[in-house]
């Protein structure tokens, strides 16, 4: 897949994003339109309980476009419904002012200001002061005011200033009690839902069009990955290899969670292309028996360049040799391919990655515990990929990491079994997105290189007195 294709297909994969993200606000907001309105047409919140021993409960500072150039929408935005019942024996009182002229009201008056309502508490700030010098009907700046009492229901259609919302007993005595429940009706609920689908619409065509372009087929024969298979030893098709440096610093180790930072933004937008890749490419293989090539190409790259970081980091710390910035195959001394299958079942494709590799993920569970994300984290954005500790590689790379401190050298035996465990990881992660239909063998194959020999046979014991040996010749295939 070349460079430009692989721009491609990460942008289309991020437009395809946006896109579905802005398909299901339109439609969350066409569901909430027709399941959470009141038969009035209100949303509603719960009633919250507020109570005082002062004279005022308010709120302010509820600012509707009041400063110059500050965009506010003409005509009406909503309407407003405060639901106030009563729960001490005083009538109650609820208006919406100006802010300024509310002020001027209560100055020198004990309130309570509502700072933060939750499902759990209200909290105040309280004000100590007197009574008011008349009762709230009185005043003549109420925009909106309701009183009575038991309930009372105040509406006002939202307009341009700052304003305050004022709850107190209709004589303007102290301690002031009552449930409270707020709700708002808009016309714009509709033409936002429908504009959040018809832009959800254009960036979807238009994410097609860019995953159309990076992954139709080039003209040719594409170049195709072969994997051998050794004496009936059965070789799986994906190939995770690492190279053991001998020269490993004995501290750098206790850093690189800070120097594969620039990695990991980078693989955050990369799982988040993999994971939406893989969705388009399960359905190309649903329909056409076939995995689109240039996906296959960059969703390896993506798997290469992370194991290539994990080589280097948390996943092995086999390296000191920085990895590149890159999807392709380089020098660097851990390789990731996956042989590209020229056909694959369509049925398989429904089952293998949530059913058929349950097994599977239990036990790479255990040799990760959480830190799957970096190599079956389809799905994740990937920036979970190198958290540090937990799981069986993790403890033995930290083993390791605290034996070359000392000595200076990675015992080979313990490389050999990190490698084995990784590699089972990487053959999963390939099998569950849909680039493999072999099943995953259950076995640990260790050391740096993959098996490509048979294992050898036990010699045959020849009669007693016979000098004859048993020849043996083993092809590979």
């Amino acid at each position: 897949m070349s460079a430009g294709k692989g721009v491609l297909a990460a942008v289309g994969a991020v437009v395809a994003m946006l896109a579905l993200g802005l398909i299901a606000g339109g439609g969350g907001l066409l569901w909430a339109y027709g399941n959470d309105r009141t038969p009035d047409g209100f949303f509603t919140s719960p009633e919250v309980a507020l109570a005082t021993d002062q004279f005022a409960l308010i709120s302010t500072d509820i600012d509707l476009g009041s400063r110059p150039g500050d965009w506010y929408p003409d005509g009406r935005l909503a309407t407003v419904r405060l639901d106030v019942s009563a729960t001490g024996d005083s009538p109650v009182f609820v208006g919406i002012g100006p802010e300024a002229d509310v002020d001027r009201y209560l100055q020198g008056v004990g309130i309570s200001e509502v700072t933060a309502v939750r499902a759990d508490a209200v909290t105040y700030r309280d004000t100590v002061g007197g009574p008011p010098a008349a009762p709230p009907s009185q005043q003549g700046f109420w925009v909106a005011s309701a009183e009575g009492p038991a309930g009372q229901s105040l509406t006002w259609e939202l307009e341009r200033g700052v304003w305050a919302v004022v709850i107190m007993n209709a004589d303007g005595s102290a301690g002031v009690s009552v449930d409270m429940a707020a709700g708002a009706s808009t016309d714009l609920l509709i033409p936002v839902a429908l504009g959040l689908l018809a832009a959800g619409a254009v960036f979807g065509t238009l994410a097609a069009l860019l995953l159309f372009v990076a992954v139709r087929r080039p003209t040719g024969d594409p170049k195709v990955t072969t994997v051998p298979t050794v004496g009936g030893y059965g070789v799986y098709p994906v190939r995770v290899e690492g190279r053991l440096a001998t020269d490993l610093s004995r501290w750098q180790w206790l850093v690189k969670w800070l120097l594969v930072i620039p990695h990991l933004v980078v693989l955050a937008f990369l799982w988040a292309a993999f994971f939406v890749l893989t969705v388009v490419a399960g359905f190309a293989i649903l329909f056409t028996g076939r995995y689109p090539r240039a996906i296959f190409d960059f969703n390896v790259g993506v798997m290469r360049w992370t194991w290539r970081v994990a080589y280097y980091s948390y996943g092995a710390l086999a390296s000191d040799q920085y990895p590149p910035f890159t999807l392709a195959e380089s020098d660097y001394p851990a390789t990731l391919d996956v042989a590209y299958p020229q056909e694959l079942s369509r049925g398989l494709v429904l089952v293998k990655w949530w059913l058929l590799a349950i097994p599977h993920y239990l036990i790479v569970g255990l040799f990760t515990s959480g830190l799957i994300s970096w190599t079956t984290g389809i799905g994740d954005t990937g920036n979970a990929a190198f958290q540090l500790g937990g799981g069986l590689i993790g403890l033995l790379v930290l083993i390791a990491g605290v034996v070359v401190a000392f000595s200076g050298r990675y015992p080979q035996s313990l490389f050999d079994l990190v490698m084995g465990l990784n590699r089972w990881v990487y053959r999963v992660l390939a099998y569950a997105a849909l680039m493999r239909d072999e099943y995953p063998p259950f076995r640990l194959d260790l050391g740096g290189s993959e098996p490509d020999s048979a294992p050898p046979t036990p010699p045959t014991d020849s009669p007693a007195g016979d000098d004859s040996t048993t020849a043996r010749e083993t092809t590979s295939a």
